[in-house]
């Protein structure tokens, strides 16, 4: 398919090119809205000026980004009414079931998007949400430890977080993500990233705790620079983040944890308060674009679901076992899944875990 043009159009619309339709007739619910601004709230690393200049220019709409740290933060906010001005989040696909379980989604209009017959087959029709009804996914990825060689290692599963916990003292960091940070206890111990049995969870729990003296922080993106100035060793983290670190330093590896993680899909939705749909279909159409997608993953080290993307990629892009492993990694990993009403129980273990 070939790339579709979004061509910034006069002020009564936007149009795309050759597609028949204009932005114009997607029509904004609340009066008074600027079709001439997109906010959009997404993960930290998932946009950058190059990028937000690009649409700019294609569409002569301005995007203001916000960021968050967790999923559940992320929902939150959007239900404390601190999310109304955003017509563009990325939810990964566990939360996007949770967040159509609780009516904070738009149907998607298929006739005004382009390109999602280019996606690979597997993210076509996701189980989180069959025929891509109200999300499209934009990037994915697992869950795993990126590492200083020059200080420990090799490291190749959680465990060794615990077996060399006393020269790890405060030089480690875990996510800021309960689902992420509790799963990684349940895989050490050999259970579900998705268990809902209390007992399992409970050893998650303990065995945390007694990491805790090792763990610097629960952050999933403050790490960085302390991690490339050598005051920690591991961080646990996602594909994407750790193979930016990486193009900084080659020193560090990255493992996915042989017992197991997580494998995420990030996308986009369009919540049912956006004041801009117009411009929320304009984004998700530039991200579709073969070369945009295929310039995000050379750009900002994600991996893409965007097949036709995925041609235009160099070989060693292609070839890059951290962003795009190999079946048998593969086979290790588990989604996340909504674990209904075992959340609270995670939640409980977590406030006591992260505020003790």
């Amino acid at each position: 398919m070939q790339r579709r043009q979004l061509l910034q159009g006069a002020a009564a619309g936007v149009l795309l090119s050759g597609c028949g339709w204009t932005l114009g007739n997607v029509r904004s619910p609340i009066t008074g809205s600027n079709p001439n601004e997109l906010y959009i709230y997404t993960w930290a690393g998932y946009t950058d000026e190059r990028l937000l200049a690009q649409f700019e220019q294609q569409t002569g709409i301005r995007v203001v980004a916000d960021t968050f740290e967790s999923n559940e933060s992320m929902l939150a906010k959007l239900q404390a009414g601190g999310g109304g001005a955003y017509s563009i989040i990325y939810p990964s696909d566990y939360m996007v079931k949770k967040m159509l379980d609780l009516a904070l989604l738009q149907p998607l209009d298929k006739s005004l998007i382009f390109g999602l017959d280019q996606l690979f087959p597997r993210f076509q029709n996701p189980r989180y949400d069959p025929s891509n009804r109200h999300s499209v996914p934009i990037a994915w990825g697992t869950t795993g430890l990126l590492y200083n060689p020059q200080k420990v290692g090799p490291v190749t599963d959680w465990q060794f977080l615990w077996a060399n916990q006393a020269k790890l003292r405060r030089r480690i960091t875990l996510l800021n993500d309960v689902r992420e940070t509790m799963g990684a206890a349940l895989k050490k111990l050999g259970y579900s990233y998705n268990s809902t049995n209390p007992q399992q969870i409970q050893q998650a729990y303990q065995e945390l705790v007694k990491l805790k003296p090792a763990i610097a922080a629960f952050t999933s993106d403050g790490w960085r620079p302390q991690l490339l100035a050598g005051d920690l060793f591991i961080c646990m983290c996602y594909s994407s983040d750790a193979k930016q670190v990486i193009s900084e330093n080659q020193t560090f590896q990255y493992t996915v944890p042989s017992s197991g993680s997580s494998f995420f899909i990030d996308t986009l939705v369009i919540p049912r308060t956006a004041p801009n749909p117009q411009g929320a279909y304009a984004w998700i159409n530039f991200l579709l674009q073969p070369d945009i997608a295929a310039q995000v993953v050379e750009q900002l080290e994600f991996a893409t679901p965007n097949q036709a993307a995925f041609t235009k990629l160099t070989a060693a892009k292609q070839q890059d076992q951290t962003l795009f492993p190999s079946p048998a990694v593969l086979a290790k990993l588990e989604s996340l899944e909504p674990i209904g009403s075992a959340t609270a129980t995670f939640e409980e273990y977590w406030t006591r875990l992260t505020s003790s």
